[in-house]
């Protein structure tokens, strides 16, 4: 009778897999070294450093760039910043929960259409689309031509270039991306599970709570990293709808880049930001990792 191949851990056949899978994981793993490990490096390294009377990075190590982060000013700022980005999480919730639950409640060929409504966002430009919300905010616009209409106002609001013109833009943005993890919970979600909730005595309220909201979690959670973290760091919104009136984090560190050529201190902020990512996602982490049902 032919002996069938050696399968231990260190024959040929089992390190063979291995092999493959490195080869195939290589584009990947150098992708993320020259465009994400690399630039933050050098981002690191250029915080540390200060810059001559032209704008040039000297390499002299200092811990100043830190230092005026902590100035009230950029404190402020931050703390604007993660207060409308906070805002804005909230409202992607509130409104992508309930959209994404619909979603997945349907039917296959009604699943996908209404998917396909929710992406088709993206296959316009995200310029094209902000300036489309500024034709309707605006003093003469279709929102306030259509209150103007009905009676509703005596003259046009002030809605543009306001903090909540920002918020709009903000929500309007990311909520794609926020229904979408959601969804994919949701969708893989047992009904039957729900159903015994209710048999057991549990009222919508108690159901929702403790059984829909811990199984569906991981993708609130997603859903939470892919619009709190990018809405810190947004600032075309902010100077498209909020005409530069509300700076967030992600304008200075745009304008110390591009204006103040300030490169050393711009990265400062940007490891800074860097930073309250890490501690997002492990917070997230953490409490996934505290829900039995996650």
């Amino acid at each position: 009778m032919q002996a069938l191949p050696s399968t231990s851990a260190n024959s040929p056949h089992a390190r063979r897999p291995r092999v493959w899978g490195w080869v195939l994981l290589a584009p990947m793993i150098a992708w993320l070294v020259l465009f994400v490990i690399l630039p933050m490096v050098i981002l690191f390294v250029y915080s540390f450093c200060t810059r001559d009377d032209l704008g040039r990075v000297v390499f002299e190590f200092t811990f100043d760039n830190y230092r005026r982060v902590g100035d009230p000013i950029y404190l402020t700022i931050l703390g604007r910043s993660i207060a409308y980005a906070a805002l804005t999480t909230v409202l992607c919730i509130a409104l992508g929960y309930p959209v994404a639950w619909f979603i997945a409640r349907q039917r296959e060929a009604v699943r996908n259409t209404l998917l396909l409504l929710v992406m088709i966002p993206f296959w316009t430009s995200f310029l094209i689309r902000t300036y489309a919300w500024i034709t309707i905010l605006k003093g003469e616009g279709l929102l306030n031509g259509l209150l103007l209409a009905v009676g509703f106002i005596p003259e046009p609001l002030t809605l543009l270039y306001t903090p909540f013109a920002v918020i709009i833009g903000l929500v309007y943005a990311y909520l794609p991306f926020m229904i979408l993890p959601i969804y994919g919970s949701a969708e893989k979600l047992d009904n039957a599970l729900v159903e015994a909730a209710h048999d057991l005595g549990a009222g919508p309220v108690r159901a929702f709570s403790e059984v829909i909201v811990p199984l569906t979690w991981p993708g609130i959670a997603a859903g939470v990293l892919l619009v709190f973290v990018p809405a810190i760091g947004m600032f075309a919104i902010t100077d498209l709808m909020g005409g530069a009136r509300v700076p967030m984090i992600g304008n200075i560190i745009q304008n110390q880049f591009s204006k103040a050529f300030n490169w050393p201190f711009g990265a400062a902020l940007g490891v800074v930001f860097t930073f309250m990512f890490i501690l997002a996602y492990a917070l997230i982490q953490r409490r996934g990792a505290r829900d039995p049902h996650s």
